[in-house]
């Protein structure tokens, strides 16, 4: 295809462009050619902490006592308890009703837990078995079923890295669950039945077909996941996550299904880590079906998948940051999806730190 108005053909890596989000019926600005300056690709090595197998001040290990006087149980697995500083609580007033336009306020209920993944604090998902990530995935279903029943958002996240902002470097998620739908699941919600009711299919599920068809963003399958850096991807490195078989929440999964995510997780997080040879820092969360009231509603126009959210964009410390335009107009990428996604695919699956690369 030319360009209007100029005899050059358009090439995705070298132009600029605008790509759609049909997910959030937004658009991304995607400007390959800034990869050119000089200094991209720039990598930088990084000193990991040297963080204790059980640190005793540390409120996420066994057998220690966190600030809200509980003791920690001397737990071998996974470990679940209530936020001891919660965003959401599950009684409080809600504010009056107003008709006018510009101020108004609805009432949030909810509740807020920590799970932590495993006993050590200096181990994280890729340094952990398959069998100990299933157990992660199975308590993660056990949580969603629980809290699902009351509440129509479940968001189970996980913020890695001091570069998230998360604070503790103890292998852990969290899990909110709130009465109203947040804006994020709002907008998906939206997007996908608005697609089912114009084609019959569940949107993701059509996409899943077209990326295997077209393999230029796909780095990792097994028989029941697909991972692929979304061709509307904001973050560099981002991936989402998507079943082969159409599921719309996390609880429909079956035990092979479960043992095939584990598998998934360990590959991609592994991945990660020797792109900059460093525990790599992201944000990631699973997204399905609302619950709570609408357990029982028809939402076939949902697909459960899981997206992640990394922020290195050329070595182990320089970070992307969504300033500027990107707060002020809309989101912007160098890197297109497609390279992104074969830098991915071309790095060992084996731990850089089991094979004493740095």
């Amino acid at each position: 295809m030319s360009t209007r108005g100029s005899a050059v053909s358009f090439e995705p890596s070298e132009h600029q462009h605008v790509r759609f989000n049909p997910l959030r019926g937004d658009w991304i600005l995607v400007s390959p050619h800034r990869m050119k300056r000089p200094w991209a690709g720039q990598v930088e090595e990084v000193i990991e902490e040297d963080i204790p197998v059980h640190d005793p001040k540390n409120p996420l290990c066994p057998r220690v006592t966190r600030p809200s006087g509980e003791v920690n149980p001397d737990y071998e697995a996974t470990f679940v308890f209530t936020n001891d500083f919660p965003a959401l609580l599950k009684d409080v007033p809600s504010p009056p009703e107003t008709d006018d336009p510009l101020f108004r306020a609805g009432q949030a209920l909810g509740t807020c837990r920590v799970m932590c993944f495993h006993p050590h604090a200096n181990i994280t998902l890729p340094l952990m078995s398959k069998e100990q990530i299933k157990a992660v995935i199975d308590r993660w279903i056990m949580e969603l079923d629980d809290l699902g029943k009351k509440y129509v958002w479940v968001q189970i996240f996980e913020n890695k890295g001091a570069i998230m902002g998360c604070s503790n470097p103890h292998p852990h998620c969290q899990i909110w669950a709130s009465s109203f739908m947040p804006n994020e699941p709002q907008l998906k919600d939206a997007n996908q039945k608005k697609y089912f009711l114009e084609h019959g299919t569940p949107m993701l599920m059509d996409y899943v077909v077209r990326e295997l068809e077209k393999k230029e963003r796909l780095v990792l399958l097994n028989d029941h996941w697909v991972v692929v850096v979304p061709y509307w991807a904001v973050w560099p490195y981002e991936t989402m996550v998507l079943p082969r078989r159409h599921v719309t929440r996390m609880t429909e999964l079956s035990s092979t299904e479960k043992d095939s995510l584990a598998d998934i997780i360990k590959r991609l997080t592994t991945i990660y880590d020797n792109l900059f040879n460093c525990s790599f820092p992201y944000s990631m969360g699973w997204h399905g079906a609302p619950t709570g009231p609408r357990l029982e509603s028809d939402e076939r126009h949902w697909v459960f998948h899981g997206c992640y959210y990394p922020p290195l964009l050329r070595s182990a410390t320089v970070k992307k940051f969504m300033v500027g335009y990107e707060m002020l107009a809309q989101a912007q990428r160098d890197l297109t999806a497609e390279q992104a996604a074969q830098r991915l695919k071309s790095l060992p699956e084996v731990h850089y730190k089991l094979t004493g690369s740095k």
